[in-house]
């Protein structure tokens, strides 16, 4: 058998994160890594305390029929990234790696062209985090520079996504 690659390995961590996911429509795992070592994870998942969405039994973005992209305030959770932040120590995650993973629970497939919202592309900046790598298909994917992000503001065009 042949031996997976590193960043392959970290973004299957990431799938394994995301299992633990709450979100009834999409599972995204993220992993932190700085010099080979998983400084931190998460999940998409309600804040502490609160219930899931799949303790209620529905998603209120789908029920008001609420695109991919947009109103991200109406979900109960946090993002995957958000959560692996929120976990770890600045210090840590300066020139730190992000990996992350979406799968479409609805479509039984990786989410086509996934990435960090807007909200968690200013987290991922202001963390010190210096690369995300996303997961495409089980052995592709994508390595973005974080200061890609700084130098195009997705803000000043009004071009946001997830």
């Amino acid at each position: 058998m042949e031996r997976r690659d590193k960043t392959n390995y970290y973004l299957d961590l990431a799938e394994v994160v995301s299992q633990r996911g709450t979100c009834l429509r999409k599972r995204y795992g993220a992993v932190l890594v700085k010099n080979d070592e998983v400084i931190s994870t998460g999940y998409v998942g309600a804040p502490r305390g609160r219930q899931n969405c799949s303790d209620i039994g529905e998603c209120i973005r789908a029920k008001l029929n609420i695109p991919r992209g947009e109103r991200y305030e109406m979900c109960r959770s946090i993002h995957a990234e958000a959560n692996a932040i929120i976990s770890a120590s600045r210090d840590k995650m300066i020139s730190s790696s992000l990996y992350l993973t979406g799968f479409d629970i609805e479509t039984d497939a990786y989410v086509e062209n996934a990435s960090c919202c807007s909200m968690c592309k200013r987290m991922v900046i202001n963390a010190g985090i210096e690369k995300v790598y996303i997961r495409d298909t089980k052995n592709t994917y994508r390595m973005i520079e974080v200061n890609d992000w700084i130098e195009d503001d997705e803000s000043l065009n009004g071009v946001f996504g997830y």
